[in-house]
This record gives structure tokens, C-alpha cells and sequence, in this order.
């Protein structure tokens, strides 16, 4: 079974394909049945329909190839609740030769745009079917193409009002810094849409609102940046009223008030008011400067929430240092006070801490009701809060970036990236979704572990037993790009005396969203597997360590949150432990016997680097990287989580293209070139040898071409790694036994330490950690006394 294959159809990778129709037989999988759901992945064919949904009457399923149809009758079979529904008027030309694209086999993802509708979706279409294989029948893409170019979708200027984007500028960084953010942010306002709303924050030791209606001059209005202000408060300071929520579908309206304007009509003010932006705090000897970053957040949300802005929106910030001052505080303006570390929050001797986390959690709740976005931009050599801002980032879906400088290429990447444009010149920006799970009668859903947040809605779909953000079908998501991928766990709650093997169930996902354009969609994915008995072989068959893998991390880190991270190992271990006993082929209480199927084999590996990951082992990690690893993990597929926990290591040599080689210390060698890829760092290391001939300039004689060519390889492919990559990974070059080669040795298995007999000149590490084959060692002795 290639689920790789499968990912690119659904979007959906299971960590078990047969699931037990047992509650019992289930729990003892120790992995928990769970789906890493992309919800916007980029399929190879993905049907656009303008026309409305058709939807179950009794469980809210929409129409799906798996449901069964009645044609002389006009009705079709529910498949999860096996209600009787009606076709209206629209599929009156339905029947086994003419059927609508969300019948189809081939399309177990559709997705629909509201509003535009047609006067039938079947008789207009003039779909061309062919049978398959199967006995069922296809229909061509050249056809639905030429069905979909008929239909012209509006400019996305002429549907009223766009996004919202609210940009909050740290003052307090020095001239240099500031020059090259302003001159980013005047190409990123080039490249919003006309019907953009745009509003501008500065701080320092006071939050500075700019008032953009104002032509006469610059004026803005002052808040105190010591102290937090209510959503009313912030309003009142503005002169901005309450106004209704609007229903979706209709064109917004904004309160009357010049803090928040559209571009189309004050793109002159806007940019001037970008580029008279200066520092204005003067460096104290033993100071920090008072940085009020927790006020200047509170308060662009607070202009949001006053102009009831609900097209999407999104609060960017950019700052330079550490909040000092105000709500969010992270450590005082005196430099003799030391910015936390993990040991301070362990011990409760960072004495900010707290209180900020507890300020950032409610404004997270306003974020929230309000469907905004905040992003972080942190561009300084020192921490600036990310611990703290975690919460209200994740569960809004913002960005986050950590860099040394607004200068540097890696900021200037990533915030271009997110305001590229799609092929029709929208913003590959996705706003206000909602995610809604309908299951079969015998699945229930337990949760979820990602950038989203519970919707508190019951159904008869969900579980009792909640993982993550549970309790409900149906999640929310501010934002979210054709990469987010959302972790949920499921649990069998069924009568497995009712339940046959070998019948099928189903997990239909409905992601409703905003477009870049403005349109709202609805992308519907259904999928379907079977149930198996007890102890069958189809189990073992449909389980996907790589799946299995990121879902076990996502657990640990949501473990890491509230435990020591010994904690956390003992649970990842002992997990492993009931899982290999349950899956291998052993004799009792004889380890040399102990054997993994291939589709098992791996997974212990993982478990291995996972424990030593940066998730985990917080050790050389400052809080504010930690928080970045770990909200990056929760949002990545299972590809890129992959790395991160098991980096690739690839070999440069003479001896041919390259090679994948064992992440380990035996694979540095003075002849060759390694490449290597944690996502957040790739590495190029050149051996001893290699490094000695490049330093002599032997690329630059043409009788050594080859020498030319295998310095020219790695580049190549690790600027190719960088470029595809958003946040943009550190790139490191480095000789063997140079200081900067500690970012491979960190990450290799240390099979040669210190300790090792007969090392020769090979390369050791200086560690106390096991190796990956002491770990299997240990792992089989345990596993086969159980």
C-alpha cells in the first residue's frame, strides 16, 4: 500500500489504514487511530464546482461518490447515516450516463464556490464519461476544465471590501534595522489588493495609533503603553462605535474612522506614513529600551474588533528586542536582569512569566471571536517572547519567524513569500475556516493537535475522551495555507457486534473557508477504509510508521507543555516498549530472536531521534526557540515532521551522485561532502580533505573539473532546499573539526564517543547519550519479557 499515492488523492495520511471493529482491540494498537488531515493540500485534480452543496438532511454529510442513488426515484443514500434524501430540481437530468462531478469515483475531493450557481449541475456540464476498469465511470479533465472556463469569477476588487492587515513596528530599533523593515513593508503594501484595508501601529514606551484619514499632517493618537486596555477602552480612545456583524455572503460595511482605510483610496498616506517612521528611543548605558509590545498588540486588535472587520485579518508584528514594559512584560529595562531560560520557568524564578503567558491566553480568546491572525516577526540577537506569544499565535494560525536581522535575506523571504499571489493575481492568503468531521456511526472523534481551536459543537460523531482541542466535530482556523496539516484522533464507540469485517466505514472532512479572492468555499474530502477482525494481517499491513511517527510527536510536544521532559521520555519510551512487544516476532525472554515486519522496522528509529530532538530535549534551547520548534511541528505534514525529527544526511563524493547515508558519526569522512537537512538548519560539511584542496583553490584549475563540480553539487541542492523552504532554514557551511560542524554533530548518532576502543581517525562525539544500536539493544530486552 503507497500512502504517499493515497496523500496525493485525499490529503489525508492514516497511521492505521483496517481499523478493529473492537474498542478493546483498538486501544491495544498502543499508536491511536488518528488521520493527519491537509485540508487545502494541492491535489493533481481538484474539481471547482459553482454551485452549491448537496447535504444530508439528518447528519449534515454532504453528496459523495459513496453514496448510493436511486435514479428513477431521485434520491441517494446517505452513507454514514443511511437517511433517504431528496434531489432537488437542479439534478433533474441525473442518471447512471450523466452524472455530477461529485459522484464521480475519481474525485473524492471536490470543492465548491458559494454564490455561483448553476441552472442545473449536471445538464449544464456536458461532462464526457468513460467507464474504468471497475464498471464505473470517470470523467475527463478536459471536460470539467471546459465546464469551469465557462464560468467567469469575479475580480476580486470588485467584491467590496478585502482583508485586513494591521502592521505594529517596533521604534526602538536602531536606523539601519528600521530602514530596511520600511523599505519591506512599502513592497508588501505594492502587492496587497486594492480592496485591502491596511492600519499602521508603532511603539515604543507608548503605543502609537496613526490616524491615515488625517491629511493636514501626521497625527496620531497615544496609549499608554504601561498598562493594558479593554477592547471597549481601546475603542473609546479612537472614537470608533460598535458596529453589527455582518452576515457572511454580504457586502461588509466599516464604521466611519480613519485608523483602518482602504488602499485603493489612501495608498499616498499609507506609504508616507510607512516611510516617516523613525527610531525614537536613544541608547542607555545598562538599559534596555521600553518596548510596550503587549499594549501595541492589545490595541491593534482592539482597532479590529472596533471595525468589526470580518473579510480576514491579520495583526504583523515586527520587533527587535524584548517586551520591557507594560502587559506581556518579559523582563525588566535593567540589563542586570537576565531574561529567562528554561531553568527560571521549571524553577518559577522567571517572574514575568506567568502573568504574561495568562495576558497573551485572553488575548488569544479575542482573537478568536474575531477570526484575526497574528504573526511575528522577531529580528534581534536576544529573546523577545515567543514562550510567552505562543498560545495566541498557534491558535490563530500566524507565522512566526525568528532572525537576527530585518536586514537579512531569510526575513525579506518569508515575508514576501506570504503575500505571493496565485496564477488568477489573488493573495495565497486562506481566512476564517471552519473544519467540520462527519463520521460514521461507529467512529467518533476525540480531537485535534494543531493551529486551530475548538468550536464546542456536539455531535453524535464525537468521543467522550478528549485529545488536544476536543469535545467537538467542528474546529476553527483564522487562517491557514495549502500546507497546514491538522493531527485528529479518532476512537471505534461502536457496537462491534453489529459491525461486520470487511465492511467499509467513513470520515468525511468539510473545510469551509475564505478564498484570496474573497469567495467562500467549501472543499469536501471523503474517504473510506474497513473494518477488520481480530488479529487480522491487514492491520500490521495498513499501518504507516512515517504517519505514525508525526502523530506521536505532536503528542509528546502537547505533553511537553505541562511535563518535565523526563516525564515526557519515560511516556515516549514506555509507549514504544508495549508497541514492540505487540507488533514483533520473538521468542520469550530471547532478545537475539527479536524481529519488525519492514512496515514496523523504522518506527523505533524515529522514537530514537525523537527523544533527542530539540521537541524534547530543551537543553541549549532558549525558551523562545523551543516554543518556535514546537508550534512549527504542530502545523507541518508528515514529510516535513519527518525531517525535523530524523534529519536526511546525503554524500558527495567521486565516486558517483549522490547518496543517502546513515544520520551517524561513521559517515564523516575526510573525502567527502555531506549534506545535511534538519528543516531549520542544512548543513554542507566538507571533510578534512576536501576543505584542505578548496582552501588551496585546486576548483579554480580547469585540470581539476571534477573537484569544480563536486564543490558545485551541494550548493546547488542545498540553495534549491533554502528556496523551497518558508521559514527560510539557517544555511551553515562548515570543515570537519571546525566550531560551526557542531550543528551536524548534534543531530548524528554517536556510534563513536569518547568512549569507543579503536577509533582510529575517525570522528567521535563527546556525549553520555546511548546509540542508536545500545537503544534497540535495551528495547528488545524489555520488549520481550512482556
Amino acid at each position: 500500500m503507497d500512502f504517499v499515492e493515497l496523500e496525493a488523492i485525499e490529503g489525508l495520511r492514516w497511521s492505521w489504514n483496517s481499523w478493529p471493529v473492537s474498542k478493546v482491540e483498538a486501544s491495544a494498537l498502543v499508536i491511536p487511530l488518528s488521520i493527519m488531515c491537509t485540508p487545502l493540500m494541492q491535489l493533481n485534480e481538484l474539481p471547482l464546482l459553482p454551485y452549491d452543496p448537496l447535504i444530508c438532511n439528518h447528519c449534515g454529510a454532504v453528496l459523495n461518490p459513496y453514496a448510493r442513488v436511486d435514479y428513477q426515484s431521485r434520491i441517494w443514500i446517505c452513507p454514514f447515516c443511511f437517511q433517504k434524501n431528496s434531489f432537488p430540481r437542479s439534478y433533474a437530468g441525473i442518471g447512471e450516463n450523466n452524472l455530477p462531478a461529485e459522484l464521480f469515483p475519481t474525485y473524492s475531493t471536490v470543492e465548491y464556490v458559494y454564490g455561483k450557481k448553476l441552472a442545473s449541475p449536471i445538464s449544464s456540464s456536458n461532462l464526457s464519461l468513460t467507464p474504468r476498469g471497475n464498471g464505473l465511470l470517470s470523467v475527463s479533465s478536459s471536460s470539467m476544465s471546459s465546464m469551469m472556463s465557462s464560468f467567469s469569477f469575479s475580480n476580486p476588487d470588485d467584491r467590496g471590501l478585502g482583508p485586513a492587515f494591521v502592521f505594529v513596528v517596533d521604534t526602538c530599533s536602531s536606523n539601519e534595522e528600521l530602514s530596511a523593515l520600511k523599505n519591506e513593508l512599502l513592497l508588501v503594501v505594492e502587492k496587497l489588493p486594492e480592496n485591502a484595508l491596511v492600519g499602521l501601529v508603532t511603539f515604543d514606551a507608548m503605543v502609537h495609533l496613526h490616524d491615515l484619514g488625517f491629511a493636514e499632517c501626521s497625527r496620531v493618537v497615544l496609549l499608554p503603553g504601561d498598562r493594558e486596555l479593554s477592547s471597549d477602552q481601546t475603542r473609546q480612545f479612537l472614537g470608533v462605535h460598535r458596529t453589527r456583524q455582518q452576515q457572511i455572503g454580504k457586502t461588509p460595511t466599516i464604521q466611519s474612522q480613519s485608523f483602518l482605510l482602504p488602499l485603493s483610496e489612501f495608498e499616498f498616506k499609507i506609504t508616507t506614513s510607512i516611510e516617516e517612521i523613525h527610531t525614537s528611543v536613544q541608547p542607555i548605558t545598562g538599559q534596555r529600551p521600553k518596548r510596550s509590545t503587549g499594549a501595541a498588540i492589545s490595541a491593534a486588535v482592539g482597532l479590529l474588533e472596533a471595525c468589526s472587520v470580518n473579510m480576514g485579518s491579520r495583526v504583523m508584528v515586527f520587533t527587535s528586542g524584548p517586551a520591557t514594559l507594560g502587559p506581556g512584560v518579559i523582563v525588566g529595562s535593567d540589563l542586570g536582569n537576565a531574561i529567562r531560560n528554561h531553568r527560571d520557568i521549571i524553577n518559577g524564578h522567571a517572574s514575568h512569566y506567568k502573568k504574561s503567558s495568562t495576558f497573551y491566553k485572553q488575548l488569544s480568546d479575542r482573537l478568536f471571536e474575531a477570526s484575526i491572525v497574528l504573526d511575528l516577526f522577531a529580528c534581534s540577537l536576544d529573546q523577545v517572547g515567543v514562550a510567552e506569544l505562543k498560545v495566541p499565535i498557534e491558535k490563530s494560525g500566524g507565522f512566526v519567524m525568528l532572525g537576527d536581522s530585518f536586514e537579512s535575506i531569510q526575513f525579506r523571504k518569508c515575508l514576501r513569500h506570504i503575500f505571493n499571489h496565485d496564477e488568477d493575481g489573488s493573495l495565497k492568503m486562506y481566512f476564517d475556516a471552519t473544519i467540520e468531521i462527519v463520521t460514521t456511526k461507529d467512529v467518533k472523534v476525540c480531537g485535534a493537535l494543531g493551529p486551530c481551536v475548538s468550536l464546542q459543537k456536539k455531535s453524535n460523531s464525537v468521543s467522550d475522551k478528549d485529545i488536544g482541542e476536543g469535545g467537538t466535530s467542528t474546529w476553527k482556523l483564522s487562517t491557514l495555507t495549502k500546507k497546514t496539516c491538522i493531527a485528529f484522533f479518532f476512537q471505534v464507540g461502536g457496537d462491534e457486534q453489529k459491525v461486520q469485517p470487511g465492511s467499509a466505514f467513513f470520515v468525511q472532512f468539510i473545510t469551509r473557508y475564505r478564498h484570496g479572492n474573497m469567495e467562500i468555499r467549501r472543499r469536501v474530502t471523503t474517504a473510506a477504509r474497513r473494518w477488520v477482525g481480530s488479529h487480522s494481517p491487514e492491520i500490521n499491513a495498513g499501518f504507516d510508521q512515517e504517519a505514525a511517527a508525526s502523530v506521536m510527536a505532536r503528542l509528546a510536544v502537547h505533553r511537553s507543555d505541562g511535563s518535565h521532559a523526563h516525564d515526557v521520555i519515560r511516556w515516549i519510551d514506555k509507549t514504544l516498549i508495549r508497541f514492540a512487544s505487540k507488533f514483533a516476532d520473538y521468542v520469550q525472554e530471547d532478545p537475539s530472536t527479536f524481529r519488525l515486519s519492514s512496515n514496523f522496522s523504522l518506527y523505533p528509529q524515529f522514537m530514537y531521534y525523537l527523544r533527542r530532538s530539540q521537541f524534547i530535549d530543551v537543553f541549549n534551547s532558549s525558551p523562545d526557540e523551543t516554543a518556535f520548534f514546537r508550534l512549527m511541528l504542530n502545523r507541518e505534514g508528515v514529510v516535513g515532521s519527518l525531517i525535523m525529527i530524523q534529519p536526511t544526511l546525503f554524500q558527495y563524493s567521486f565516486d558517483g551522485p549522490p547518496v543517502p547515508v546513515v544520520l551517524d558519526v561513521r559517515s564523516i569522512s575526510p573525502d567527502v561532502i555531506l549534506l545535511f537537512d534538519s528543516y531549520f538548519y542544512v548543513v554542507i560539511h566538507y571533510g578534512s580533505k576536501i576543505a584542505q584542496w578548496r582552501k588551496l583553490g585546486y576548483e579554480r584549475d580547469p585540470n581539476y573539473e571534477n573537484f569544480r563540480k563536486l564543490l558545485e553539487a551541494p550548493e546547488a541542492d542545498a540553495e534549491q532546499l533554502v528556496a523551497e523552504r518558508i521559514p527560510v532554514p539557517k544555511l551553515v557551511k562548515c570543515d570537519q573539526h571546525s566550531s560551526q560542524a557542531r550543528f551536524l554533530l548534534a543531530k548524528l548518532n554517536p556510534s563513536l564517543t569518547q568512549k569507543s576502543m579503536h577509533v582510529d581517525d575517525k570522528d567521535v562525539i563527546f556525549t553520555d547519550d546511548v546509540s542508536l544500536q545500545v537503544f534497540i539493544e535495551h528495547l528488545q530486552e524489555l520488549a520481550v519479557q512482556r
